[in-house]
């Protein structure tokens, strides 16, 4: 499926969306719904909810890039907006209007529904990038492949005394070079493990165990996923409590199926927290959620409206103080498929509900 392709289903879900909202065009200036909208396409000079330039698609499909006359130029020749056709109206930096005022040239009617502002549409347009098209699903699996090597070859680098800022930088320059964003780092060693659900690196020195994760980014898509490495003997209960913390994952991936409530699998994986034992853990991080062109779409909790899409992508990441399991799949009827997966790192064999899954084991140096 070429962007053309992509571009002209996602166009005729907004029309559908217009239709039923009664609106004339849909502005989207998020940089998550804009990197949707053109398939990949980045609005943004810097990091944030909202980019510098929009695109207004048309009740009759016709869309436009929105900008000014700074970031035009670049949005034209660099982010997909030639190859989709989409004309290019743009407004002197400092027309404080020039925005407004083109829109409603091109809607005279001003029926125009927005993903910002105080009646703002966004949540119904992001249930739009629900349903992954088919070449959207290619490129979130070579974008996890790529980011799944960059991750564990900074893994496999990681040498004792080292700084949590020195293995994050190491990261990172490994995920530029293959044009990933950073959207997260997370990197903690030894006791910092367990005291922290979300540790930004620091100045502290590994000793014995680190765990790497973070959010990524390219082409608007955001993978998840988080690693350990081990310098000589685990800790005492550690390997057990590890997989158990990735039975409990696979649990909620297993229980991730097309046409489910959202709540469905939270309910399956607090079960299994439960059953094996660790039933206060639950309560002490989120268990995630749909992923895609935002780090999650929801964090899904027990009031969580709404129905899992088909070809939707998930990260799940239950913990346990101690060990946390994540990584980016995207669920069909036809059963799941892995966008982050092992790599580089030692492969664990696990099979729930009927699914086998492989899982990223500890890495021992």
């Amino acid at each position: 499926m070429d962007i053309r392709t992509e571009s002209e289903i996602k166009i005729h879900r907004l029309q559908a969306l217009m239709e039923e909202l009664k609106l004339d065009g849909i502005f989207l200036k998020r940089q998550d719904d804009f990197a949707w909208i053109t398939c990949g396409g980045r609005n943004y000079v810097g990091a944030g909810d909202m980019g510098n330039a929009g695109v207004l698609v048309k009740s009759d499909g016709k869309a436009f890039l929105v900008t000014n006359n700074i970031e035009a130029p670049r949005m034209a020749d660099e982010e997909n907006v030639a190859a989709l056709g989409y004309q290019v109206r743009d407004y002197l930096w400092h027309d404080n209007s020039g925005e407004k005022n083109i829109l409603l040239k091109l809607v005279p009617s001003g029926r125009i529904g927005m993903d910002f502002g105080s009646s703002s549409i966004a949540d119904e347009v992001k249930k739009l990038r629900f349903s992954l098209t088919e070449s959207e699903i290619e490129r979130y699996v070579l974008i996890g492949s790529d980011a799944s090597s960059c991750m564990e070859e900074a893994a496999f680098n990681i040498i004792e005394g080292q700084s949590e800022y020195e293995i994050a930088s190491s990261i990172m320059a490994r995920m530029e070079k293959k044009g990933l964003e950073l959207v997260s780092c997370m990197v903690a060693g030894d006791e910092r493990i367990s005291r922290y659900r979300h540790p930004l690196p620091t100045s502290n020195k590994i000793r014995n165990l680190v765990q790497i994760g973070g959010n990524f980014r390219r082409n608007g898509l955001i993978i998840c996923m988080t690693r350990y490495v081990c310098f000589g003997s685990l800790p005492d209960g550690l390997l057990k409590q590890y997989r158990d913390n990735q039975l409990i994952d696979c649990t909620y991936i297993s229980a991730t199926r097309p046409g489910c409530d959202f709540i469905y699998p939270l309910l399956e994986g607090k079960k299994k927290y439960e059953e094996l034992g660790y039933a206060d853990e639950f309560d002490k991080h989120h268990q995630g959620g749909p992923i895609g062109y935002a780090g999650r779409d929801y964090r899904v909790d027990f009031n969580t409206k709404g129905k899992i899409a088909e070809n939707q992508a998930f990260c799940w990441n239950p913990s346990i103080t101690g060990t946390k399991s994540e990584d980016t799949v995207i669920v069909t009827t036809q059963g799941i498929i892995p966008v982050t997966r092992p790599v580089l790192f030692p492969t664990v064999h696990l099979e729930v509900g009927g699914i086998a899954y492989d899982r990223p084991d500890i890495l021992i140096k």
